[in-house]
């Protein structure tokens, strides 16, 4: 199903009826609307002007589309503002961040709990059985902006109070971060302080605790405000529209409050973000990489436990990255298939209009700034609306036979003591999963401790702090398990395993990392033996006790180890190397692979077979595909659908 992001305020309301009528007439069922409303809903204190949203909400729905009503919580008004000055965040220099944009909170203030308590309370008793609403957006895009971690007075405060309640007692804080190390010790909680703006790195167990602690805020709040939405409206679903390539807080236990995850994709915007060559930034400007989209659409499919929406597809140029081409003709209909091919349930498009005004002004809509005139995105999801009318219901997604193992504490800890200054999570991951697409492979994401029993291949780019239930999931695995670097190497306390890394899966591998060097950029060390290829970045020096050797480093050190069905690679891996080493990951798991192009991607829903071509060339689809979309012979920015 398709659907749109709506701002009935933004508008006069004689546009409402024409604007609902067309969105019904190109296939839209779904419309999203009220999450940057808190203004207009309540203009001062205990003033409720909710008669427009009433009239907005009733036109919608009489037109046959149902509603995702949003928290209005992601922006508050100027007189709450004024009022709590409290609630507003700081940046880690200390300086306030203030009004005249969004989410400008912190999760921290007490007040802001209960102001947003209050507001999602009024809201949701309105309109929780309102027969036009089928679901709940709660705020919007938790932590854009790099709005989850904050660093005032209030902040200091809440710290102090989640590190009494998790630790108990003073000494068992000084114990766990170590505090003996540069006479940092506390005499009572207190005396905790910001882990900012010392002459020096701060003390990393105090980093990656306050990241926790911030991340356990953002759960704590979404599940305050699910809890009053169930109360006020059972029946209906809760979602909340996570983003790409932010790491910042784990949305697996966010999504524990959700019925069902959504995300927002930019593909054009992140391909600047995210740290590409510039010569992967020019070829992909105006189509994307290939796995942006896929892979937060297999990523948030796992935070929504099976269930997810893109709820804000890019339709066109956006307006917030360093550079915003147009995309392609074509690939606003690519987008919308490939998310459809990965299991999203609704695709949803935004906005309906490009804004006139203010901040947006420059961000693509389904129609051209302030008009009723079809943009090219508008015609393409017209165009899509009419294909999933003739396709009728698609299959269920079911499960891929290999599994990523996806750990957000792990970006956490990376982040906070890097060591090689171009470590980065993110990239390590999507690496990965860039090279086990290429293979033509479908790829779940799990979480750490989620069941891996029944994939036929695991890979655990890295992870660093190995918890029970995690080292129990990874050891009961049936098939082949893969780790990468770093993997074990900090306990719950962010100290060095006493037995070394990597710590408690050293039983798995059979393996024990003695040393690590980081390499800069020009650096590397050649591999050699069943793979070939170089480390690059981070490398390991491996005591093999208990393992097979299956390659070495140029010296003779170990680099790939395999011991039972379990596998451990002791560094980043150049593309050569990543590409050789999943290969003989691959082999070993018995997996059949249909290799592509860089430029075409597979993916697979049910008996349906999937093709994509992001590249400036054609390619055939295998002889036996009869397409059931598209054709043999898939064009660039086309897509292709056959029964396989």
């Amino acid at each position: 199903m398709l659907g749109v992001c709506y701002y009935p305020e933004h508008w006069d309301e004689s546009r409402w009826a024409k604007d609902a009528r067309r969105m019904r007439e190109i296939g839209i069922s779904h419309v999203r609307i009220g999450e940057f409303a808190w203004s207009r809903i309540e203009p001062c204190r205990d003033h409720f002007t909710f008669e427009w949203l009433d009239r907005a909400i009733d036109v919608l729905h009489a037109a046959g589309l149902k509603i995702v009503l949003g928290t209005p919580t992601a922006t508050p008004p100027k007189w709450l503002v004024d009022e709590y000055p409290d609630i507003l965040p700081f940046e880690e220099n200390g300086q306030v961040r203030g009004f005249g944009s969004r989410r400008h909170y912190t999760f921290s203030s007490r007040t802001w709990w209960r102001e947003s308590a209050r507001i999602v309370e009024k809201v949701a008793a309105r309109y929780g059985t309102h027969p036009g609403i089928v679901g709940w957006q709660t705020d919007n895009e938790y932590g854009c902006h790099d709005t989850t971690l904050s660093w005032g007075e209030e902040d200091r405060k809440a710290f102090a109070s989640w590190l009494r309640r998790h630790y108990q007692s003073v000494d068992q804080l000084n114990e766990a971060w170590g505090t003996v190390f540069w006479s940092m010790e506390l005499a009572s909680f207190e005396d905790v302080a910001l882990p900012a703006r010392t002459v020096t790195e701060p003390n990393p167990a105090t980093r990656h605790d306050f990241w926790r602690f911030h991340s356990d805020q953002i759960a704590d709040y979404d599940r305050m405000q699910c809890e009053i939405i169930r109360k006020h409206s059972p029946g209906r679903w809760i979602t909340h529209n996570f983003m790409g390539f932010v790491s910042d807080f784990d949305h697996f236990k966010v999504g524990d409050n959700l019925d069902l995850a959504s995300w927002d994709s930019y593909p054009i915007g992140f391909v600047e973000k995210f740290p590409f060559s510039e010569a992967e930034r020019t070829r992909w400007a105006e189509t994307s990489h290939p796995d942006i989209a896929a892979y937060h659409h297999d990523l948030y499919r796992a935070v929504g436990r099976g269930r997810f929406w893109v709820m804000e597809q890019q339709p066109g140029p956006v307006n917030w990255a360093p550079w915003n081409p147009v995309p392609k003709p074509g690939m606003v209909r690519l987008w919308t298939w490939e998310a459809l091919a990965h299991g999203a349930e609704v695709v949803s498009y935004f906005r309906w209009r490009q804004a006139d005004f203010a901040q947006e002004q420059m961000h693509a809509g389904l129609n051209l700034a302030g008009s009723d005139e079809w943009s090219v995105g508008g015609r393409e999801a017209a165009q899509v609306g009419r294909e999933l009318a003739m396709l009728g219901t698609l299959p269920d997604s079911g499960r891929a036979q290999v599994a990523l193992v996806f750990d957000y504490a792990s970006y956490w800890s990376t982040m906070v003591q890097p060591q090689g200054k171009d470590f980065r999570f993110e990239e390590l991951c999507f690496r990965w999963y860039e090279a086990l697409r290429r293979l033509g492979l479908d790829v779940d994401f799990v979480r750490p401790g989620g069941d891996l029993a029944d994939y036929r291949l695991v890979v655990v780019p890295t992870m660093v702090h190995v918890d029970e239930a995690a080292r129990a999931a990874l050891a009961g695995a049936e098939g082949v398990v893969l780790f990468g670097p770093r993997s074990g190497s900090r306990d719950r306390s962010f100290r060095i395993p006493q037995e070394l890394a990597p710590g408690p899966l050293q039983p798995l591998t059979g393996t024990r990392v003695t040393q690590v060097s980081t390499l800069r950029p020009g650096l590397s060390d050649a591999v050699s033996g069943e793979v070939s290829g170089a480390g690059i970045r981070w490398r390991e020096y491996v005591d093999a006790r208990d393992c097979a050797v299956l390659a070495r480093f140029a010296n003779g050190d170990p680099a790939l180890t395999r011991r039972g069905n379990v596998m451990a690679l002791a560094c980043w891996p150049d593309e050569d190397l990543l590409t050789g080493t999943l290969r003989l990951a691959v082999e070993a798991a018995g997996l059949d692979t249909l290799p592509v192009p860089d430029f075409i991607r597979l993916r697979r829903r049910g008996d349906l077979l999937f093709a994509f071509n992001y590249g400036t060339q054609p390619w055939d689809l295998p002889e036996s595909a009869n397409p059931l979309l598209g054709t043999r012979r898939l064009t660039p920015q086309q897509v292709a659908i056959w029964r396989g």
